[in-house]
């Protein structure tokens, strides 16, 4: 099972969860010159990250109706992740 880097960053008051790497470009090209990484940390799914999330900031529990959340992230995403 892929265990894969997650960011998240502060911009402002907003905060930013997304993937370590070329996979979350995206997300960080929306972000200010002035962003900052708070924390990185590792999760297995989308649901994982979510849940370790909202305990780290003291948010409540991480529900979600999506079942694809819960699904482990592919060995594929941990090979891009890793530039392999």
């Amino acid at each position: 099972m892929a265990r894969l880097i997650i960011e998240v960053w502060k911009d402002g008051a907003e905060q930013t969860v997304c993937l370590a790497g070329p996979m979350g470009d995206d997300a960080r090209k929306t972000m200010s010159p002035n962003a900052e990484l708070i924390w990185r940390f590792e999760a297995e799914s989308h649901f994982d990250a979510m849940t370790q999330y909202n305990a780290k900031m003291g948010r409540g529990k991480y529900t979600t109706e999506f079942a694809v959340d819960y699904e482990p992230y592919p060995d594929e995403w941990l090979r891009i992740q890793r530039g392999l």
